[in-house]
């Protein structure tokens, strides 16, 4: 029999589904086919008189009797509980095979009758039982009793691989092809509980969140970036030997475009499994989940401790520590398996500082009173579950407190010259500096916070990166799907600015990837923009082309949102997310793509690129005659901001031309050698008036701009 959750509100529920099913009333339609079973089987049993206390349970009609007239109510019940009794020890089959599924939904009253009995008669019992219930622990704490551990054996099943929730997904929805993101997001959230992953995929078909497509392989599709994102879509999540069953043409499955699935929210019936399990915690507790559930699936102590109210900051590490030991929450150690985690029964839970190659040294003003460390939700539902007990108006204060604590962060490492990926964006959006999303940097940074933060974002990209490893079984399947997956998506090894001590790649996801997060949440979509361009740029940065291109394709969609909207992208970050586009197209080896984009970016920053050979005669008389004392006067007359908002535009300019100055040569052609002579005097008149603008900017800025170039 399987129960639900409605049965454990229910009393005698259960009961009455196992005695139904044992006596054959299942098969009764009327009242009197139900009477006439139950007289049969009872016979002898119980009481006649008793017969009529199962009018309400079974939805029969026998007469009450004189003596269940004169009970009170508590002697009705007590005889009610010992009529359950005796018929259920006389009518059990002991040779039949009883299997209940869900038994985690058994109501109290039922289970008040049927353990004593199934403790002490021999009954071959099979149940289903889902971890965070009363009930699963009761069976757990009989296994631990040595008087009934010989009765009673618990199987823990395995958790589904990636690998196998990616098979289990194209088999339920009858498709060859799903997106690793989409598996990735089940991965996470259904812990590999298949009934967990039932229900989400349940959720995204009821609201429309997945589309399905037939695709003909083999067709030729137009170079353009929305094939170019769908391409990489269908291949991160193909292989060989599902395209050789599909044949010309199958059945494929992607996320709607604009559905982010990070910000879904829980299915009902997950939701409520999921605040069971926080009911069983202290109120204090759930406080302290609710306010890291704000943050992240990881987080540090330190922005912890920044949003939570001041009266609660003394308690927070003995809060953390305990649930640390319940196992809802862990703290991460810079180690390389992303689940090696202290083990709580045998250290203590506060992490010391070596834990997370922190040196010891006194605490900055943002450390004090609480440990420098980065801890993780051991089940991420739990997160989702405390995020959404907050009402809307306290979410959005508290989104903006992450925000204001991490932007002081949002830049490169100090290997990296610590500036903005996107060289000087922030002097070259106006309306975002005046509003204080980009602050110029002070050198001000907590090296314990930054390192703490390193390695949240190394947490983050290696959760990522092994649940993409593991959605393909074989070596043959992940070779073949390695143009698409992370850094091997066009990757190319950074060699310069010591790329292998860059933390980068943990700011990028620890740093960049929340203050798009949050920022969508507050609704402020200028800035939420303005970090989708500087996270592209900072997967560009080292080197990770398919994140780059997935953070543009949702910058896409925040753009054409936004085209019926004035002012709200400036100039410069429209040429910049063109001019990124043809940098992922540049580095996937989509040339004539690149050099679209790349002519795009230089039209909206003022420098079009000649398209004709009348128009490079025409450029290139132009190029011989710029003055160069001219462009300095120009630089050094200009007020400190303009300079800087004009060396943006220039190093934007410089990029881009230096990209078509290197594709154009690739062609092998004269008209291509022609142009690349072309774009490199271009770039060579821009780096110059570059240098002019630096040299005034510096003169003019004590703490100099070279470093952040």
């Amino acid at each position: 029999m399987e129960l639900l959750e409605v049965n454990v509100r229910q009393s005698f529920s259960a009961m009455r589904i196992l005695m139904a099913r044992v006596m054959g009333l299942h098969e009764c339609e009327s009242c009197s086919a139900r009477e006439h079973v139950l007289r049969t089987n009872l016979n002898g049993i119980i009481e006649e008189s008793n017969y009529c206390l199962l009018n309400d349970i079974f939805l029969v009609k026998f007469p009450i009797s004189d003596k269940v007239r004169q009970m009170h109510e508590m002697q009705r019940k007590e005889e009610l509980h010992s009529t359950w009794a005796k018929v259920l020890e006389k009518t059990i089959d002991r040779n039949a095979i009883f299997v209940i599924d869900n038994a985690h939904f058994i109501d109290p009253a039922s289970w008040s009758i049927m353990a004593p009995l199934l403790w002490n008669i021999s009954v071959f019992m099979v149940m289903s039982l889902c971890p965070g219930f009363a009930r699963t622990e009761s069976f757990h704490k009989a296994t631990a009793n040595n008087l009934m551990s010989h009765k009673i054996i618990c199987f823990q099943l395995e958790k589904l691989k990636p690998s196998a929730v990616a098979q289990k997904l194209c088999h339920d929805l009858g498709v060859v092809s799903i997106p690793r993101a989409l598996v990735r997001f089940l991965v996470q959230r259904s812990l590999g509980i298949p009934y967990y992953l039932e229900e989400l995929v349940h959720f995204l078909r009821c609201n429309d969140m997945l589309l399905f497509r037939t695709k003909k392989w083999g067709e030729k599709a137009e170079d353009s970036w929305e094939n170019l994102n769908t391409f990489a879509v269908l291949e991160s999540s193909l292989t060989a030997s599902s395209r050789s069953r599909a044949g010309a043409a199958a059945m494929i499955c992607i996320v709607r475009p604009g559905v982010n699935l990070d910000s879904t929210m829980l299915p009902s019936n997950l939701k409520e499994i999921v605040l069971a399990q926080l009911d069983e915690i202290t109120p204090l507790e759930q406080t302290v989940l609710k306010f890291a559930a704000i943050i992240g699936p990881v987080f540090t102590t330190q922005l912890l401790s920044y949003i939570l109210p001041i009266r609660m900051r003394h308690k927070m590490t003995t809060l953390l520590d305990s649930l640390v030991s319940d196992n809802i929450l862990k703290w991460m150690e810079s180690t390389e398996e992303p689940e090696d985690v202290q083990d709580p029964s045998k250290e203590p839970a506060t992490p010391p500082q070596a834990e997370i190659g922190v040196e010891t040294s006194p605490p900055s003003k943002q450390s004090v009173g609480c440990p420098f460390g980065v801890l993780m939700f051991h089940k991420p539902l739990l997160r989702e579950a405390a995020y959404e007990l907050w009402v809307q108006k306290q979410r959005v204060t508290l989104h903006s407190k992450c925000a204001a604590f991490l932007e002081r962060y949002a830049h490169k490492c100090q290997s990296c010259g610590q500036g903005d990926f996107i060289v000087f964006h922030r002097f070259a959006v106006t309306s975002t500096q005046d509003k204080g999303s980009c602050k110029d940097f002070d050198g001000g940074d907590d090296p314990h916070t930054w390192k703490a933060l390193v390695l949240a974002g190394k947490q983050l990209k290696k959760e990522r990166f092994y649940i993409s490893a593991g959605i393909t079984d074989t070596q043959e399947e992940q070779q073949q799907q390695q143009a698409f997956v992370e850094e091997d998506f066009g990757a190319t090894d950074r060699e310069d600015n010591n790329a292998l001590s860059c933390d980068c790649k943990g700011i990028v996801e620890s740093v960049l990837v929340p203050l798009v997060h949050h920022y969508t949440t507050l609704g402020n979509a200028a800035r939420a923009f303005y970090y989708l361009l500087e996270t592209a740029a900072a997967y560009l940065h080292v080197s990770n082309y398919y994140m780059a291109l997935r953070k543009l394709s949702e910058a896409d969609i925040l753009r054409n949102t936004l085209k019926s909207k004035a002012n709200v992208i400036s100039r410069f970050e429209d040429a910049t997310f063109f001019s990124l586009k043809g940098e992922v197209c540049y580095g996937v080896g989509r040339t004539e793509l690149a050099k679209k984009m790349l002519r795009k970016a230089l039209s909206l920053l003022g420098r079009p690129f000649p398209r004709n050979r009348a128009e490079d005669f025409v450029r290139s008389q132009v190029e011989k005659l710029q003055c160069a004392a001219y462009v300095a006067r120009r630089a050094s007359s200009l007020p400190q901001k303009a300079q800087k908002k004009k060396l943006a535009w220039l190093l934007r300019q410089s990029r881009c031309l230096s990209l078509l100055e290197h594709l154009f040569r690739l062609e092998g052609t004269s008209a291509g050698w022609r142009q690349s002579c072309l774009a490199a005097r271009m770039r060579a008149s821009t780096d110059r008036a570059v240098d002019f603008y630096l040299s005034a900017a510096c003169a003019s800025d004590d703490a100099g701009l070279e470093m952040i170039i």
